[in-house]
């Protein structure tokens, strides 16, 4: 599978909420994820993150999605049912190596999920 091909699938099923299928496409070792507001070291703590966002999640709708080697850049729009969020505008590069997605970086408004968080940020260090 390609690089682009991979990062396809794992959006489709954050989009469709089956996590455990969204994690096999994640390196076990050697993950990370960065974000505006928040850093994970591990799939399942970020896995763990999402799992509480399934509940407000929407929709994920995928506008732009791009390859360069085993970068893969992806511009979504976060529809949710939470108020106070709305809808989230994602900037997301991922990075592909055999087959596993070994980076995601994204780039959002944090201060929106800063404020909903009430300034409890999980972070690598748990």
């Amino acid at each position: 599978m390609q690089p682009k091909e991979t990062v396809e699938h794992f959006i489709a099923h954050i989009h469709a909420q089956r996590l455990d299928e969204a994690k096999n496409l994640l390196a076990a070792e050697g993950f990370e994820y960065v974000g505006p507001n928040m850093r994970f070291l591990s799939r399942d703590d970020m896995l763990s993150y999402q799992f509480g966002m399934v509940a407000i999640q929407k929709d994920l709708i995928v506008r732009q999605l791009s390859a360069d080697g085993e970068h893969v850049f992806a511009i979504l729009d976060y529809q949710t049912n939470f108020e106070p969020i709305g809808d989230v505008r994602l900037a997301v590069w991922f990075r592909v190596r055999d087959g596993k997605i070994h980076t995601v970086e994204a780039f959002y408004n944090a201060a929106v999920v800063e404020n909903m968080l009430g300034g409890n940020l999980p972070t690598a260090g748990g």
